[in-house]
């Protein structure tokens, strides 16, 4: 595959990735959805089965890695580094139109939500803890776009995002995928399985990144949209899902190396 390709296919397939996993949380979270409080069973299973709609669509292009992480993995695992910038540059691309995506789809629902009474109302009186009082960092949608901890505690977080991408990644290499997410179409259901298993067993403490950019280009897409009553971008708690995910995909890929060849 070329390097166009390869940048081509993970736009695309990230983008997919980020409007279906974006959008099932807008539809949980936000007033005015048909799905409105259908539950973490509802966004974990719509983000495995986001993860087979992006990596069916970029597979035949680029492999369908939609992950630096997993990128970072099969680089350690292979050996082969030139083409890992080029992954780069489409999955962050992909990221960021993919959580535009889900607000244009969304954007009578983001209104709605973020003029409620209700809502407004709730605005200051969300601390983040009974301690200090401090109010919670991100407003009432950010949650939609990016992650953060239930309880805040940066070590904590980190080694959470470090296990779960060590599990995601290394469950990628031990089946036999190299140049792309799978071998055939098994390989991407297989792997939207274990997102599913992660998101339940792993994902209750921080919403389970486990992909620096599907936190961070969602995150700047917030940050620049014109949403009435978003609050801030939660940029203190930003590198906790970049730099976890990226250990946790290169603790992988040494993993491998050491126990499996």
């Amino acid at each position: 595959m070329s390097n166009g390709h390869i940048v081509i296919g993970e736009t695309i397939g990230t983008a997919t990735l980020l409007l279906l996993g974006c959008g099932v949380v807008a539809a949980v979270v936000l007033k005015k959805s048909k799905a409105q409080n259908a539950g973490w069973l509802a966004i974990t299973f719509g983000w495995g089965f986001a993860v087979v709609g992006g990596a069916y669509i970029a597979n035949g292009y680029s492999g369908g890695h939609l992950n630096p992480a997993v990128t970072l993995g099969i680089a350690i695992k292979t050996g082969v580094w030139h083409t890992v910038p080029y992954y780069l540059i489409g999955q962050m691309l992909g990221a960021m139109i993919g959580a535009f995506l889900a607000w244009v789809v969304y954007m009578g629902q983001f209104q709605a939500h973020l003029t409620d009474p209700e809502v407004v109302a709730g605005l200051d009186a969300d601390p983040a803890g009974p301690v200090t009082g401090r109010k919670a960092p991100g407003g009432p949608v950010l949650g939609i776009f990016s992650t953060g901890p239930e309880i805040r505690n940066p070590v904590q977080n980190l080694l959470t995002e470090i296990i779960a991408t060590t599990v995601l990644v290394l469950f990628i290499l031990t089946q036999g995928m190299t140049d792309g997410l799978a071998l055939n179409g098994l390989g991407i259901l297989l792997t939207s399985l274990i997102v599913v298993g992660i998101g339940l067993s792993l994902g209750g403490p921080t919403g389970y990144a486990i992909n620096p950019v599907r936190d961070l280009g969602p995150r700047i897409v917030h940050s620049l949209l014109p949403l009435p009553n978003k609050g801030g971008s939660d940029w203190g708690y930003a590198w906790i899902p970049v730099v976890g995910p990226l250990i946790g995909g290169a603790l992988a890929g040494g993993l491998y190396k050491l126990a499996f060849t």
